[in-house]
This record gives structure tokens, C-alpha cells and sequence, in this order.
């Protein structure tokens, strides 16, 4: 049965992203039986009609879909096997959907010990940060059987953009899609940190320099828009903290381990947010590395309005700043002249009062 604002959501978990995800199910019409661990979290919500429990299990037990959205495995792990948990209210043939950043092993070990109970299970964890959750714009990254994920799919574009959610393969090759964008994001905004710091420091406009990698074949999707809210507002997201990120890193880490093979790049960029971590504390943006970067070059990596954003903007900034220096050049070179000339005539005029001596 294809999922429809009159299949009852039940959804665990309504941090950063679990707030904005419910928000936009409950617009497009589900009914929602809602668990988190403050109460309070889930006021508008409850305003608007949904429905709280006091556990997990009795989510599971008055709902048709259970959604977690939770920090760490070992929060879902907690959530699903633990006293009132999930496993302890789904009916048999129930579905369980885990859309957070995690791994395989408690919905492996789900699937492994309750074989008979004919569960079916998803892993779809999402891309876009907390303001992709609040538009309903997420990408999210499905995987498990297609015949689920069709029938689960109208629900799923309550929350993400159509044209980005995908069927990405069999049960966990979700967890690892999100694992390894994640990666891939962390290692560019610590290569795009270190490449503007040293810029800067050299001598380069910020504004020219990002330009310029922006016309080149260096471009990424970090250094043209990503990078923006810190170089526009030094905002470096708080919606998503460190802690977090040095958790995904941990565990991307962890699965290219398991798989046999070397993560070298990941490591020390992991290195890099643990010692930003460490700097800044755990609540600090996802971004803060920029921010150790800044601190220890001594710089503010910030634009302004004068500084040019564009590759045209950086050809018209670098010729203005060339008929600059001509018009400098010339000027000095007439003033070089002129007090050649000056210095000329006092000789001249020594040379007369000597003779004449």
C-alpha cells in the first residue's frame, strides 16, 4: 500500500532536523505520534495534532511508519532493542525507517534476530543540513527493497526534494551514500580553509581568490556556496555541531576499515575537527575548522562589499587595479623627472657660485 497523508507517521527524534521534517509531514497532511526526550520539543507539533508518547513502543504500537532521526548508532540502538523500545510495540510485517546518519549493525542485528517477524527496513539518511529540513528540500539516500521504497517514496518527498531522493541500492547502502558525502564535504571545506588562508596570507583579495577558483578546474560546490556563510556572515552552522561531525567522520573512518581501504586524507582531516573540537567545544558549527584556520594565520576570512565575487568581477577589479598602477607608475615617473630636473638646476646653480668665486 503506497504511503498517504492517511498512513500514520510515527517519528522519534525531533532535534535540528527532526523538527524540521515533521513540520513539513504534518503540512502535507500525515498524522503524526511523535517521542523525543524533551517534551517541550514537540509543542508545535502537538498544537497542530499530533499526538505524543511517552516510549518508543507505544510510537511503534499506534503507527503504520516509525521514522528515527537520532544523534549516534548508539542512540538508535537504545531506541529500537531498548526497554519500551521500537521492537518492543511494531506489529509483525511493521515498518521501521532510519533516516539518521548511522551504520548497518543495529538494523543488521534487527533483521538477523527477528528474521521471523517479517520487518521491513529501511536506512534513508538525508543531505541539506537543518535548513533543508526546514524547507522540505532534503536529498535523502534510500536504501533496502524497491518495492518499500516506492510505496514509501510519497512520504519521503513530504520531507526532501523529488528530484533528490534516491533508491541508492539493498538495506545499508544508504548509511554508506551519507557516510561518504559527508566525508567528501568535511575534506573539501578543510582543503577550501587551508587554500584561502595561505592565499590571503600571500597577499591575494579573498574576493579575487575565490573568483579564481571558482573559473578554474578547482571549482566545488563548497568554495562557490557553501562557503558563503562564513566568508558573508561568519556563520559557521551551529545547526549541526562539531561533536556531530567528528562522530560521521569516526564512523566513515570505520567503515573504510571494514571494507579494506586505506583512508589516509580522511583521517587527518578528522585529526583537523578533533583538534577544532577540542579549540572551540562541542556545540560549536560544523564549520569551526575555517575558524582554526583563521586563528592560527591570524586572519578574518570575510568579504565585503567592494570585494569581487564573480570571475568578471575579478577581471574588472584586477584591470582597474592595472591602469591604477600606470597611472601610479606615470606619476612617479614624472615626479622622478621633475625632481631630477630641480636637483639639476641647484647643481647648475652651485656650480655657477663657485666658478664665479
Amino acid at each position: 500500500m503506497t504511503a498517504t497523508p492517511s498512513t500514520r507517521v510515527g517519528f522519534i527524534g525531533l532535534g535540528n532536523m527532526g523538527s524540521g521534517m515533521t513540520r513539513n509531514l504534518q503540512k502535507a497532511g500525515y498524522a503524526l505520534v511523535v517521542n523525543d526526550i524533551r517534551r517541550e520539543s514537540a509543542a508545535a507539533l502537538l498544537a497542530n495534532g499530533a499526538v505524543w508518547a511517552d516510549t518508543p513502543a507505544e510510537v511503534a504500537a499506534q503507527t503504520d511508519v516509525v521514522i528515527t532521526m537520532l544523534p549516534t548508532p548508539r542512540h538508535v540502538d537504545t531506541v529500537v532493542n531498548g526497554k519500551n523500545g521500537i521492537l518492543a510495540g511494531i506489529a509483525d510485517g511493521g515498518c521501521w525507517v532510519d533516516m539518521s546518519t548511522s551504520v548497518p549493525d543495529v538494523a543488521n542485528g534487527v533483521r538477523f534476530e527477528h528474521a521471523d517477524r517479517g520487518l521491513r527496513i529501511l536506512d534513508a539518511p538525508v543531505s541539506g543540513m537543518s535548513v533543508g529540513a526546514a524547507s522540505g528540500m532534503l536529498q535523502i539516500f534510500v536504501g533496502g527493497s524497491s518495492d518499500d521504497f516506492d510505496e514509501l517514496r510519497p512520504m519521503f518527498e513530504a520531507m526532501g526534494d523529488p528530484d533528490r531522493i534516491l533508491h541508492v541500492g539493498a538495506a545499508g547502502t544508504g548509511y554508506a551514500v551519507k557516510l561518504m558525502i559527508n566525508q567528501l564535504w568535511f575534506s573539501h571545506l578543510v582543503a577550501t580553509a587551508e587554500v584561502l588562508s595561505i592565499g590571503v596570507k600571500a597577499g591575494v583579495d579573498l574576493g579575487v581568490l575565490r573568483a579564481s577558483l571558482i573559473a578554474s578546474p578547482a571549482n566545488s560546490n563548497f568554495v562557490q556556496h557553501d562557503v558563503l556563510s562564513i566568508l558573508g556572515e561568519g556563520d559557521y552552522d551551529e545547526g549541526f555541531s562539531i561533536a556531530l561531525a567528528c562522530k560521521d567522520l569516526g564512523l566513515s573512518i570505520d567503515l573504510a576499515r571494514s571494507v579494506g581501504v586505506p583512508a589516509e586524507l580522511s583521517g587527518l582531516v578528522e585529526q583537523i575537527y578533533r583538534r577544532a573540537r577540542a579549540q572551540y567545544g562541542d556545540g560549536a558549527g560544523e564549520m569551526s575548522p575555517v575558524r582554526l584556520y583563521e586563528d592560527l594565520s591570524g586572519i578574518n576570512l570575510r568579504l565585503n562589499d567592494s570585494t569581487p565575487t564573480s570571475p568578471a568581477d575579478v577581471v574588472a577589479a584586477v584591470a582597474a587595479a592595472e591602469e591604477a598602477a600606470e597611472v601610479s607608475a606615470a606619476a612617479s615617473i614624472a615626479a622622478s623627472v621633475a625632481a631630477s630636473a630641480a636637483a639639476a638646476a641647484v647643481a647648475s646653480s652651485v656650480n655657477a657660485e663657485l666658478a664665479s668665486a
